[in-house]
């Protein structure tokens, strides 16, 4: 291990290309997304190890309801399904669960059972794992921007739209990885990631191990990160 990487606090992940693992070994769509879910727990456990903070999961995007039904059903029982086997673990090793996006679109049986996984580790402190849920960043702003004029502000200043964001209460992520070798942001944290150091890697998402994750801290270390500073030279 690299004792000298600079490490992070945030780490936000688009977890790209499960589908495509599956196709290129002959599997099912279906057998990539648990594939994907089960990596979710190695990842966990190698930034704990190396004292990341919080972890950003992008599970379920807006754009993914347009996806065939019965897939989309079968990523819902695999969210279930993760919650159930993950929360003992969750407890064990002092990760807490939040989520961000808008749940009230999934069945109330789903909805409950996130909600008490999050629920029965709210006092875990080692890691927080932030799933985004139905989540889009531009909804999430007009969200915020709602809020904000219902609550009568104004002139509105960064801090406040920051603060009514679903992101409130945590800082934003400092480096943002996405599997699959697609170059976009897809709607993902688009104002949290303004100043993150974004790194895309054309491994799938299931194949994204902790080898992986210490070549991403690697390459986040070599970064000079300037906070909106241009370097003209």
């Amino acid at each position: 291990m690299d004792h000298d990487l600079k490490i992070p606090k945030h780490v936000a992940f688009i977890m790209d290309g499960n589908g495509r693992w599956a196709k290129a070994k002959g599997l099912p769509r279906t057998l990539g997304h648990k594939a994907g879910t089960e990596n979710i727990r190695k990842i966990i456990a190698y930034a704990k190890e190396k004292g990341i903070s919080h972890l950003t999961f992008y599970a379920f995007s807006t754009e993914n309801w347009k996806r065939p039904q019965d897939e989309i059903q079968a990523l819902m029982g695999l969210l279930r399904q993760y919650l159930a086997r993950e929360v003992d673990t969750f407890n064990r090793e002092g990760v807490r669960l939040c989520t961000i996006g808008d749940l009230e679109p999934f069945h109330p049986e789903l909805k409950k059972a996130i909600e008490s996984a999050k629920d029965k580790t709210r006092h875990n402190s080692e890691v927080t794992v932030i799933i985004a849920l139905n989540y889009g960043a531009r909804q999430e702003i007009l969200r915020g921007v709602n809020r904000l004029l219902s609550s009568g502000r104004s002139p509105v200043t960064e801090e406040d739209l920051s603060g009514v964001l679903d992101t409130g209460e945590f800082p934003d992520p400092d480096l943002m990885i996405r599997t699959s070798g697609e170059l976009r942001l897809s709607n993902f944290l688009l104002w949290q990631l303004a100043y993150a150091e974004l790194i895309f890697t054309p491994e799938y998402w299931p194949d994204f191990n902790e080898v992986s994750f210490e070549k991403a801290l690697e390459e986040y270390t070599r970064r000079d990160r300037r906070f909106g500073g241009i370097n003209n030279v």
